[in-house]
């Protein structure tokens, strides 16, 4: 390999890092400046670059310089300010590159593109994408219901490369085994088809049939080609992507983030909010503001753990009620989704049927313990809304998961003004500390990166054969006992700045139960040390 091509795979390249031994046998000399520096003064001199960036985007767009071009170093720095990085690297600024992707482009950052115009070319973009590398990870979009912003077309490849960061920092997946994808089924949006940069394939979205034998055809060869691969279903839209996932999951081990992902991370808020309070799951009444991909998946999830906890499937639906555009789903509307009719009610059981168009006439009338919001309607869970909810139990669970900021149903701070401090608060957006009668509130982030990364850990390094229903739960409770949940003001659900230690935790949770099911297998026994030898740390 020439020297410049070591210089120019962020693989490989430590910059002005080489040894002057390395420089010597790589060709290098008289390439770089002679100091050579330790990966801890990279660092420091490129955070303090980053410091100077004015804004979000620039500072995103600056590091994705340094991950186009040293991913060893990204992830160094990465791993030092979690923390503050990843809104930068992940949500909610990418949603400004994902809008910007076509007119910014500038590097496809070891991306795959899957044109659904050329099946015959799938095997191929598999192949030269990855390489000479073993893909263990595979994150695919279709990116028809990106974050809040919706259908992106082949810029929503951006969320593929930006998923794949958070699995590295937080659960230390190498990144040399991972594989970011796209597929390019058409877009729906007329900016896109009208920009003459857009990159992507200048037609509607196709449906159906050829849309089904495409995605099988995909799965089909990257199964062939990378035969440990965990592959992870990222912003599909409603009406594809539960039925993707619902075709393999008991075929290979495969995970939707919207579907799975949210539904694990809530559950885990209510377990903790639940151990504060004493009171059971199954006596919850759960509303649904949102009945899209995750408020659908979210509330499947809730039910399950009901019925594991006793109640029937019918008992337990009867605790659910769900809101979407056309208000209280009842089972006689014509468009509800696969997913919406299990959650829809009788019409003829509610008197006030037509007012239930409006939410507050919901919390009214069915009188939820618990308000789950995925509905990207902004401001809508009201002062009179949360006062309603203080009326139905002590301490209500009020978690507005909706993102980006814009789009969230309400911030913490009113929240816990308007219910005295009683509210259990997660919000799906990062959010300040709240000073209220003398107490510091923390608000958790109900962040789908405090499980997504450890999950994978856990399934990868068990060589899961499945991702089951068991090993979802094991994730979800294995949240508990970062926080010390008995202090006033105290999270429900770990502050992200942890989210290292809960992903190791994630990982050995879901790595014994699929030992336990007769699922894994790796050579490794000891299921906490296969997840701890796979672990990768930047260094070099």
């Amino acid at each position: 390999m020439k020297a410049h091509d070591i210089l120019n795979n962020p693989f490989l390249n430590k910059g002005t890092a080489f040894t002057n031994e390395e420089r010597q046998e790589l060709g290098l000399v008289g390439l770089l400046p002679p100091y050579v520096q330790t990966l801890e003064e990279q660092a420091a001199q490129t955070y303090h670059h980053y410091q100077r960036k004015q804004s979000n985007l620039e500072k995103r767009l600056f590091l994705m310089e340094i991950f186009n071009t040293n991913r060893t170093l990204f992830y160094y720095l990465f791993s030092q300010h979690i923390k503050e990085f990843n809104p930068i690297v992940y949500d909610p600024t990418i949603a400004d590159t994902i809008e910007g992707y076509s007119d910014l482009f500038v590097d496809p950052q070891y991306a795959g593109y899957l044109d659904i115009n050329h099946p015959e070319n799938i095997e191929a973009t598999l192949k030269n994408a990855a390489g000479d590398r073993e893909i263990r990870l595979i994150v695919v979009t279709d990116a028809e219901g990106i974050l809040g912003i919706g259908d992106w077309g082949t810029n929503g490849v951006d969320i593929s490369v930006g998923k794949l960061m958070v699995y590295t920092a937080a659960a230390g997946i190498d990144p040399k085994s991972v594989l970011p994808l796209v597929i390019d089924a058409g877009t729906n949006r007329k900016e896109l088809l009208d920009n003459p940069n857009y990159l992507g394939n200048r037609h509607e979205r196709v449906r159906g049939e050829r849309y089904y034998d495409f995605v099988d055809q995909f799965v089909q060869t990257a199964e062939r080609l990378f035969p440990k691969l965990y592959l992870h279903w990222e912003d599909f839209g409603r009406l594809n992507a539960a039925t993707i996932l619902n075709k393999y999951k008991d075929k290979i081990p495969t995970f939707n983030d919207d579907i799975q992902g949210t539904g694990i991370v809530t559950l885990g808020g209510i377990f903790a909010s639940l151990d504060i309070t004493g009171e059971k799951l199954t006596d919850q009444v759960y509303l649904c503001y949102g009945g899209g991909t995750a408020g659908a998946g979210i509330a499947a999830r809730v039910h399950r753990e009901m019925v594991v906890d006793g109640l029937s499937e019918e008992e337990a639906y009867k605790r659910f009620f769900m809101v979407d555009k056309q208000g209280l789903l009842f089972d006689d509307m014509d468009d509800l989704t696969p997913e919406q009719k299990q959650f829809a009610k009788k019409r003829s059981d509610y008197p006030n049927a037509d007012q239930l168009t409006d939410l507050f006439e919901v919390v009214k009338t069915v009188k939820p313990t618990i308000l789950v919001g995925t509905s990207t309607q902004p401001n809508t869970f009201t002062k009179e809304i949360v006062e309603a909810m203080c009326e139905n139990t002590a301490r209500p669970i009020i978690f507005p998961l909706s993102n980006p900021t814009k789009l969230a149903e309400a911030t913490a701070e009113d929240l816990i003004k308007w219910s005295d401090g009683k509210a259990f608060v997660a919000t799906g957006i990062p959010a300040d500390d709240v000073e209220y009668k003398g107490v510091t509130y923390q608000i958790g982030q109900a962040n789908n990166a405090l499980i997504y990364p450890g999950l994978g850990l856990g399934v990868m390094g068990a060589e899961a054969k499945l991702l089951t229903d068991e090993m979802i739960g094991a994730a979800a409770h294995s949240l508990s006992g970062i926080v010390d949940i008995t202090q006033p003001g105290a999270p429900v659900l770990p502050p992200f700045k942890y989210v290292t230690e809960v992903s190791i935790k994630v990982a050995e949770a879901v790595a014994k139960k699929a030992q336990e099911q007769g699922l894994a297998q790796a050579d490794e026994k000891d299921m906490a040390k296969a997840v701890r030898d796979l672990k990768w740390y930047p260094k070099y």
